[in-house]
């Protein structure tokens, strides 16, 4: 059996619902042998937390996750 070396790299992925933007970090984990790159279960769940607590507007717990923002629209 093959042993493939795994690495990883740091990434912001950002996340919108209606007009709230959030930062959350997440580990991509880049593998020979597979389909790369991809998330650790915890940083999938973590992109859900943060997602859900953004759809309640829970501000409070989204910002344990990550930055968040509000997008405000320019006139033009």
């Amino acid at each position: 059996m093959k042993i493939s070396k795994m690495t990883s790299k740091r990434q912001i992925k950002l996340i919108k619902e209606g007009e709230l933007v959030a930062e959350v970090e997440v580990d991509l984990l880049y593998d020979e042998g597979g389909w790369s790159p991809y998330l650790s279960l915890e940083d999938a769940y973590k992109l859900d937390d943060m997602r859900n607590a953004l759809r309640k507007g829970d501000l409070g717990m989204a910002s344990h996750f990550g930055r968040v923002f509000r997008l405000t629209p320019l006139a033009v």
